[in-house]
């Protein structure tokens, strides 16, 4: 059984950081484990929170915890998405060299969250270069959107060649493979939203319907699923097929609801199993 190590936020209400993982990676059969970086009372999209941001020294000591039971033995990735403080990623790297010792085939996956496009940056401004310099270059796999991309290489990638080239820049980084999670290039296909996942030398490009909506936590899911996907199969292809699949069926099913917050739990078939609606195609 895969087991997963996710260092993330987690809100009481809605399903952003590990409150929007979790589920997604115990549905797929994925033993989870989660650490709590923040715990407040709905994410930070709303303009106004309450709950603590958990000391990095207090993370630390849960992760040691786990290490003192022999628990991080067995580990197959260690996943991270939001870091809502400067010194945690010296915390999520320990934690990684902790399980890598015990298991060299484990993985890091990191979610480099700092922003969008639409609104820039909403991280402390201290976050963005903690995670260009010291986090992503020991990653192994990495999932930013394109604007994510463009601050982590220097760039601003719009057509497929751009962004194609930006991911080269970001594996010379060190992580061996990169997601691209929103692909928003001008000569796209009209109402389209791509994603790019390159591995070795292959790069995959899938399309689906570019659904008028914003889904906090959307990016969080798209990180769990692929990177369970990708260790169950070892195929980029297959796990980006079946990522995409979930992801468009969990926000369609939001946009229907009319609702703010992710429908995760009413979309756990289609998490579970994939339609397979959307065939990637090679570009590489």
């Amino acid at each position: 059984m895969t087991t997963i190590v996710s260092i993330q936020s987690a809100v009481a209400y809605g399903h952003v950081g590990n409150s929007a993982a979790v589920f997604p990676l115990q549905r797929l059969g994925v033993e989870v484990w989660p650490v709590y970086t923040v715990t407040f009372s709905n994410h930070t999209g709303y303009g106004a929170w309450r709950g603590p941001l958990i000391p990095a020294n207090d993370v630390r000591e849960v992760i040691l915890g786990m290490h003192e039971r022999g628990a991080l033995d067995g580990v197959d990735a260690v996943l991270s998405g939001y870091q809502g403080g400067t010194e945690i990623g010296a915390v999520i790297l320990d934690a990684v060299a902790r399980v890598k010792a015990a298991n060299p085939s484990a993985i890091y996956a990191c979610d480099p969250v700092m922003g969008n496009a639409a609104s820039g940056c909403f991280v402390h401004p201290d976050i963005p270069v903690l995670l260009r310099d010291q986090v992503v270059p020991n990653a192994d796999l990495i999932t930013p959107n394109q604007f994510e991309l463009g601050y982590l290489t220097g760039t601003a990638p719009e057509t497929l060649a751009d962004t194609l080239a930006a991911v080269d820049a970001a594996r010379a980084m060190g992580p061996s493979t990169v997601l691209v999670t929103s692909v928003l290039r001008p000569d796209r296909p009209a109402g389209m939203i791509e994603m790019l996942a390159v591995h070795g030398d292959q790069a995959w490009l899938v399309a689906t319907p570019h659904l008028p909506m914003k889904a906090n936590g959307s990016g969080d899911v798209t990180a769990a699923l692929f990177t369970a996907h990708l260790l169950a199969s070892g195929r980029v292809e297959e796990a980006l097929a079946k990522t995409v699949s979930s992801v468009y069926a969990l926000l369609a099913r939001t946009l229907e609801s009319g609702r703010r917050e992710l429908q995760l739990v009413q979309s756990q078939e289609d998490i579970a199993h994939p339609a397979m609606e959307f065939t990637p195609q090679r570009v590489r």
